[in-house]
């Protein structure tokens, strides 16, 4: 396994808990919205690894809060970069390789504003809304050659993107689900891990919802 993370403390710290659980890892510090940064970063996966037969894209920002009329345009671009290009470009570097090779698997991380709208938040919701489009283009262009391409979809996640909105808030988010809690990036990983294995060999182009049923049950 091969780790990409812009904060080298918490790529270390994965890193070490891998191997002390008798997992092979290695790792690169690098900015996936910096397309020179993701390369280098593929170069050294590939020089560790060999050819790569799966990505995980889970890198995200949330950007700000604000009005589509006042929203920064550095901002925008800036979520852009990190949520959508960012994955678009390790897909254009790898996906060639799993078609040649007919084996890959690819998730992107999506998110519950990648099905629904949501109000002065343009840029996240655009931007997930597009990786959901880019994880089913890649779908039918892997689909005849064994290369799968699902988007999973977290809802609301204890994580720290979410430690910046006011305890009220949380309370309210969490009682919009029906299991009544917020879900823990574990159990996001569990589905990711599922749809990188052979186990889901025969699903591709999905929408994966982790949300405790907000999305079938909920209008949020």
């Amino acid at each position: 396994m091969f780790l990409v993370a812009r904060r080298k403390a918490v790529l270390d710290e994965a890193i070490a808990e891998i191997r002390s659980q008798g997992g092979v890892a290695d790792g690169r510090e690098a900015d996936v919205s910096q397309r020179a940064q993701l390369e280098a970063a593929m170069d050294a996966a590939e020089a560790a690894f060999g050819p790569l037969y799966g990505l995980f894209a889970n890198a995200g920002t949330g950007g700000r809060f604000a009005p589509i009329g006042g929203y920064d345009q550095d901002v925008f671009d800036g979520v852009l970069n990190t949520n959508l290009l960012g994955p678009f470009w390790a897909l254009q570097r790898l996906m060639p390789g799993m078609i040649e090779r007919r084996r890959g698997a690819v998730v992107l991380t999506g998110s519950i504003a990648s099905e629904r709208g949501m109000a002065n938040n343009a840029a996240y919701v655009a931007s997930k809304h597009a990786l959901l489009g880019l994880a089913r283009a890649a779908a039918l262009e892997g689909g005849p050659h064994n290369v799968r391409s699902n988007c999973v979809i977290p809802g609301f996640i204890e994580t720290p993107m979410m430690e910046g909105i006011p305890p009220d808030v949380r309370a309210h988010l969490a009682n919009l689900v029906p299991q009544k809690r917020m879900g823990t990036a574990e159990e996001v990983a569990e589905v990711a891990a599922f749809l990188l294995s052979q186990a889901a060999s025969y699903v591709t182009g999905q929408a994966w919802s982790v949300d405790g049923g907000v999305l079938g049950t909920q209008a949020v």
